[in-house]
């Protein structure tokens, strides 16, 4: 695989395996990085190409989205161009002096194994109209520091942003923590959730600070007067914690998606296998039958026992000729997965300590 960063295709014509191959057997210490940016792009398409052309040419692997309204990104960048990638992002008059959110760890393998960039009509699918309220009108941020403040403050209400499955495995202490498997349905729900908490000191936080900007306008629209965002989400509140020597108020993992799948910030695991519902863990899994695909938190021992699948059926459905495998996954995800929960497997629902 060539290295060099003048060399690489304005398109990728290698097949999905072929770039998982290729990326696996690259073994250059890599960065990986979120960003994003409200920005007007006046020609979402223009912008794309010239993403593709560059970040190509550097290596970079990921996942961006780009929108009249801006851009959402979860990359790696080798880190040998990670200098050179800097300095052409900082020089796009759409990106110039926009904040990068490292990862407090990486994994043994790449977090992503193939570059994909995709126009969207939003940055994130909130399911809102952005006309009819001011999306400028945002909270105030929250440092570390002042995070660490509202938690311990029992007139202050802490709201994580995320979905259930993210907030399972880790979530800030005596966090309201919303049973949603969409951004969608949070932005939805939580307006009338937390009604009772109207006139107490709202803190919201999420991944990397995205939706929460989002959520902090659409409830001051909703008549929320005291609300608050914190800066960076949960990557930067780790990173500041340590730099700083706070006190670390988050407790298990953080929930990334890319190949991770999460990050250790509070060394507690809080969450439980869904497969035996009894031991310890907060490692998410994909089950092996690529029909069900779900995704499960598994134990060790599970694990093995199930060689990697969320049930002996998925396991027994795998064995099953390709073609009709192939027919029986038209036939579920017709019949069973649209419009069903993310998740297949039962979950323990978290209770927040302030409900």
């Amino acid at each position: 695989m060539a290295h060099s960063p003048t060399t690489a295709p304005l398109r990728d014509l290698r097949s999905s395996t072929q770039k998982r191959a290729d990326a696996a057997a690259d073994t250059r210490p890599r960065i990986t990085c979120s960003f994003y940016r409200y920005v007007q792009i006046s020609d979402p398409e223009s912008f794309k190409t010239r993403l593709i052309d560059k970040w190509q040419a550097f290596g970079c692997l990921g996942r961006i989205y780009v929108a009249h309204e801006g851009i959402n990104a979860q990359m790696n960048v080798p880190t040998e161009h990670w200098e050179a990638f800097d300095a052409w992002v900082q020089d796009q008059p759409e990106l110039a002096g926009i904040p990068y959110k490292i990862a407090v760890e990486e994994g043994e393998l790449p977090s992503f194994f193939k570059l994909m960039i995709k126009v969207k009509d939003k940055i994130v699918a909130d399911g809102l109209d952005d006309a009819s309220f001011d999306v400028t009108d945002t909270g105030a941020y929250l440092t570390a520091a002042e995070m660490n403040e509202y938690v311990n403050d029992p007139n202050a209400i802490i709201v994580d942003m995320r979905n259930n499955y993210e907030s399972e495995i880790g979530h800030f202490q005596n966090a309201l923590t919303p049973d949603v498997v969409t951004f969608r349905d949070e932005l939805k729900n939580t307006p009338e959730l937390l009604r009772v908490h109207q006139n107490k000191k709202i803190a919201l936080y999420c991944t990397g600070g995205i939706r929460c900007e989002k959520a902090s306008a659409w409830l001051k629209h909703n008549g929320y007067s005291d609300v608050r965002h914190l800066k960076g989400g949960i990557i930067d509140y780790a990173h500041q914690v340590q730099e700083q020597g706070l006190e670390n108020k988050f407790q298990g993992k953080n929930f990334v998606f890319d190949e991770r799948m999460g990050e250790r910030i509070g060394e507690d695991i809080i969450s439980t296998c869904h497969l035996c519902k009894a031991e310890k863990s907060d490692t998410h899994y994909h089950c092996q039958n690529q029909i069900c695909h779900t995704l499960f938190i598994g134990c060790d021992n599970c694990l093995a026992k199930k060689k990697g699948y969320c049930t002996f059926l998925c396991r027994q459905l795998d064995k099953l000729p390709a073609s009709t495998k192939k027919t029986l996954a038209r036939h579920y995800n017709l019949k069973f997965r649209k419009g069903q929960p993310f998740q297949k497997t039962r979950r323990q629902t978290q209770s927040s300590t302030r409900m």
